[in-house]
């Protein structure tokens, strides 16, 4: 949306230094901003700072920065802190937003699922909400929710909010900046659960979402998942379900799986039913995609609209994407993270799509509060479902650890007969042995 330096000067108790300007929307990059946004010079990995010059030659208008450190080559706005500058200034845009959304604001959540089901939302919403707007990949923290924001457009008539969680109190903070009146919990597991205490940890932070909304609001859960169901207790929203039972406000029910993985679906509300495909690789996906009719017909579309419209969701990069290697071997990229509930829906969309060998790359599953269980217990999964576990750079899963060199003389033989799952948490960098395939 629209912003002015001096608007945020005033949201963010800034100073403003240079002649007043508009700018199209933020961004915190200085790589793939686009011209006419602005720059929020944040402190992270890298200073902020240290790109003003980069952030101009690309086209900013102004930039948000660090007392005594504006640039002579862009109008600034001086603040005490850029972080709490652009917390500001997302909640503030979202405040200008509240007229054309009425009520559809979106928060979605959970251990797994959660950049999928944004995907397979914003597909839904899209067909009757022609501004709908959402995040690009998975800006899901304190930076990326007031970003998706503020990138809105100013006719935004549909938002979706992806929120992150690496500790309790972090989606709280989210909701104080997003103010969403719908939440989608898509499951909770074993993700992140080292940081939190365990399971019941991830429950408790998880359920901040739903803990936020009005009594106006709607708590969209997974029936499917018993962890999933303990966040609705003691919520003021109205609950709506989706899952595989008869008991499930939006059910779904597997048709048939064609020979990339995708489903065809049946999604039945009330006495109203209708069959589309998923197009996103795992039965898994058809979970999510109940969960996104749900926020759909929330949101006042037709059961039948909703499920036509799952057929036009992107793939996000990195997150189950068939890609094809050298000789054609096919490779399913899920390298972007992993935890356990994830990578055995990942393994078992490997089992059931046609090959005549499955090979399963796996980086080691970051902060799992039981570390040793959890690799082994996918170890004797990719055992029983006959797919060949390669344990890339860990020795977590009781296998031998192999390099990226024992990988390109493995598999770099294979061709279109096979199948390779590359996965793993960030910390593993697993997109590394996809280049490496595909290279």
């Amino acid at each position: 949306m629209l912003i002015t330096a001096s608007e945020v000067a005033f949201v963010a108790h800034g100073t403003l230094v240079g002649l007043d300007c508009e700018a199209s929307g933020i961004a915190f990059d200085s790589r793939s901003l686009i011209r006419g946004q602005a720059f929020v010079a944040l402190s992270g990995d890298a200073d902020g700072h240290a790109f003003l010059q980069a952030a101009a030659s690309a086209g900013a208008p102004f930039a948000i920065v660090q007392r005594g450190k504006s640039h002579s080559a862009l109008t600034c706005v001086e603040v005490d802190d850029c972080d709490a500058a652009l917390t500001a200034l997302g909640s503030h845009c979202r405040g200008r937003l509240a007229a054309t959304l009425d009520g559809r604001v979106i928060g979605i959540t959970g251990s797994v699922g959660k950049t999928s089901t944004k995907d397979l939302v914003l597909a839904v919403l899209r067909s009757q909400y022609s501004n709908a707007h959402g995040p690009e990949k998975s800006l899901n923290n304190d930076i990326g929710v007031p970003v998706t924001i503020i990138n809105a457009p100013d006719a935004c008539d549909a938002l979706v909010l992806e929120m992150g969680m690496r500790g309790l109190g972090e989606i709280e903070r989210l909701c104080d900046v997003g103010h969403p009146q719908i939440g989608v919990i898509t499951e909770v597991g074993d993700a992140h659960s080292e940081r939190v205490g365990g399971i019941e940890g991830v429950v408790r932070a998880k359920a901040e979402l739903f803990q936020a909304l009005t009594s106006s609001g709607v708590a969209i859960v997974n029936s499917d998942s018993v962890n999933a169901m303990k966040t609705v207790h003691n919520i003021s929203a109205r609950v709506v379900t989706f899952g595989s039972s008869d008991t499930a406000t939006v059910r779904w029910e597997t048709v048939s799986v064609d020979e990339r993985g995708c489903c065809t679906v049946r999604f039945t509300a009330g006495d109203q039913s209708a069959v589309g495909v998923v197009p996103l690789p795992g039965v898994h996906m058809a979970s999510n995609a109940a969960s996104a009719v749900a926020a759909g017909i929330t949101c006042g579309i037709e059961l039948s609209q909703c499920v036509a419209a799952l057929s036009t969701a992107q793939s996000a990069t990195q997150r189950m994407q068939w890609v094809s290697g050298r000789n054609g071997v096919r490779i399913l990229d899920d390298s972007y993270n992993a935890n356990p509930i994830s990578v055995a829906a990942a393994l078992r969309t490997v089992a059931e799509t046609p090959a005549k060998q499955r090979y399963a790359v796996l980086g080691v599953m970051a902060e799992v509060l039981d570390s040793q269980k959890a690799h082994r217990e996918i170890s004797d999964l990719c055992q029983r479902l006959g797919i060949e576990l390669l344990a890339f750079e860990t020795e977590l899963y009781g296998v031998g650890a192999v390099s990226m060199s024992d990988i390109a003389r493995t598999l770099t033989s294979l061709d279109s007969n096979a199948i390779v799952l590359v996965k793993g948490s960030r910390v593993a960098a697993t997109e590394r042995v996809v280049q490496a395939l595909m290279g």
